[in-house]
């Protein structure tokens, strides 16, 4: 067995297996290259390259842009001669990129950014090559069709969707998992439009029911049940700030439930979305509103409401109307408009101008930092439905029966999967090592304690390749274990100057044959670096132990994650 991750910086490390030996395989991370026979793509390939190392001084914000010169724009970036559409030897850009002279050299050193790779700069040029075409942001282009692209396993496609993720899989090596069974169908179908778990019963039907139409009929139950507005509408929600609290430090209660259950009640009606949209923006100033269109305008009535005593009452309404403006432009546009409150956007087409045009359409109201006007509305009469008696809750000897009948139908299940499993729990057991190499080089110390210890010579940036052997029958679960020692920066347990590490791309082998991993879980993890990082195909993601702000774990301390 071998074991396969990349990490940033070499770290000591222990493994423990509850089963059988696994092997973890690095898997290549994404790569710039593009396809030598497609035009290179701007908004895919060469914008992320600009954003990141020249937008900040040569971008939209007027504050911030040197020399005058704009990359954001073709028109500004040819005319200034940064870029020579077709001559890519003529253009200033590469030259500067390029260049061995520090003086002259970009990004500068002052901007703190890496400079370019070659891949980065080879894909520019061959951009400007074929014409320095810039394209506008995705989100504004205009809607077209797009052909299903050519694929490989065209065995595989059952529609033309199956086209574009198979594609995408094929161009990161990958292959599709294997069709699910019925009862892992069933359950994924019930969580998506539902949120719930089926019943047993409801499992066995569908896994016996023959009938092609069978998943169709289903589908079709579940979207006309009412929980799957319950399920959906919480997306909605909270996107619309939705809370059955004022917020600030008193946090008074505020009764917006009727809102709530117009979304729920308009998503199980599949309400028309102009219709959803006026009646939430103006639901109030439709000619005659009924009950549920004033309703639906509490969507701008989700706003805080601050009760402290000795505030500003202009202030906060002010505010109340800030937040309709970014809120309405956040769910409507899909943009940040928020951002030109203070100044032009630095990203989005939004002047700050504009910004205060669009608050003058909301800026009348008289919010005065309380729950009114408000309506009576008495549950279910909205939409014109009877109100129904809710059924009473179980209890005494039925709730009893119940019970008894669903422990027993728990048992019989788990006892029908595992027929072999054992009453006593699983234990950790230390696994034994084999081959171990990091970039296909010996770079280990094995310690008295069973635990691995990077050699100095180890790359700050290695491929680790861990053999791990057991006489165990049945594996549940893989531990692993970064410990510190005396020998590392701050004790570790990496091999960064604080002691940190970025662990990435892990991946189990068994005999040859890649296995799934299924869940992790971590003691600890980096902000904005967690364990589930590791099984993506991102080489710059990953699982990291740095504690942030009033964290309260440790980070030059042993540390443990867990692969199931």
């Amino acid at each position: 067995m071998t074991a396969l991750a990349r990490t940033f910086y070499p770290c000591r490390l222990r493994w423990l297996a509850a089963g059988v030996a696994w092997l973890l395989t690095q898997i290549a991370g994404p790569t710039l290259a593009a396809d030598s026979a497609e035009r290179v793509r701007f908004n895919e390939q060469i914008r992320p390259i600009l954003s990141d190392k020249c937008f900040q001084c040569h971008g939209p914000d007027e504050k911030t842009r040197e020399a005058d010169l704009r990359l954001d724009d073709r028109a500004a970036a040819v005319d200034f001669g940064a870029i020579a559409p077709g001559m890519p030897d003529d253009s200033e850009i590469l030259a500067r990129i390029t260049t061995a002279d520090p003086d002259l050299r970009m990004p500068p050193a002052s901007a703190k950014k890496t400079p370019l790779t070659a891949a980065e700069i080879e894909l520019l040029r061959r951009w400007i090559a074929e014409g320095a075409e810039y394209e506008g942001h995705w989100a504004f282009l205009p809607l077209r069709d797009a052909p299903p692209p050519a694929v490989q396993d065209s065995d595989w496609v059952q529609n033309p969707i199956d086209q574009f993720v198979l594609a995408r899989l094929e161009r990161a090596g990958l292959a599709p998992s294997r069709p699910a069974d019925r009862a892992t169908l069933i359950r994924r179908v019930y969580l998506d439009l539902v949120g719930l778990l089926p019943e047993a019963d409801e499992v066995r039907r569908f896994v016996s029911d023959n009938d092609p139409l069978a998943y169709e009929r289903m589908v079709d139950r579940l979207l006309a049940s009412p929980h799957y507005g319950e399920r959906w509408g919480r997306y909605w929600l909270d996107q619309a700030r939705y809370a059955d609290s004022n917020g600030y430090s008193i946090d008074g209660e505020r009764e917006m439930w009727p809102y709530r259950d117009w979304v729920i009640q308009a998503l199980n009606e599949d309400m028309p979305f102009d219709q959803f949209t006026v009646e939430q923006l103006a639901g109030d100033l439709l000619p005659e509103p009924s009950k549920a269109q004033l309703v639906a305008s509490g969507f701008h009535r989700n706003t805080l409401i601050n009760q402290e005593g000795g505030t500003d009452r202009e202030q906060f309404r002010v505010e109340s109307v800030m937040d309709r403006v970014n809120t309405t432009g956040a769910v409507w546009l899909g943009l940040t408009i928020g951002c030109a409150q203070c100044h032009t956007h630095k990203f989005d087409p939004i002047s700050q101008r504009e910004y205060y045009r669009f608050l003058a359409f909301f800026n009348s109201s008289a919010d005065v930092s309380n729950v009114g006007p408000t309506i009576e509305v008495v549950r279910g009469e909205m939409f014109g439905a009877p109100i129904q008696q809710e059924p009473p809750p179980l209890a005494g000897e039925a709730l009893a029966k119940r019970r008894a009948a669903w422990e027993a139908e728990t048992r019989r299940r788990l006892e029908a999967t595992l027929p072999e499993a054992s009453a006593t729990p699983a234990e950790w057991k230390p696994a034994e090592y084999g081959e171990t190499t990091a970039n296909d080089m010996a770079a280990f110390q094995r310690q008295d304690d069973n635990s691995l210890l990077t050699t100095d010579n180890t790359p700050a940036h290695a491929t680790y390749r861990i053999e791990l052997r057991t006489e165990l029958p049945q594996v549940a679960a893989i531990r692993l274990r970064t410990l510190t020692d005396k020998s590392l920066p701050q004790n570790g347990p990496g091999r960064a100057g604080n002691g940190n590490f970025v662990l990435t791309n892990v991946r189990l082998h068994q005999a040859g044959v890649e296995r799934r991993i299924a869940r992790t879980w971590a003691d600890h993890e980096q902000p904005g670096y967690p364990i589930a990082d590791v099984l993506d195909n991102d080489g710059k993601s990953g699982w990291a132990i740095n504690v942030g702000a009033n964290s309260t774990a440790k980070m030059n301390a042993p540390h443990e994650a867990i692969f199931v």
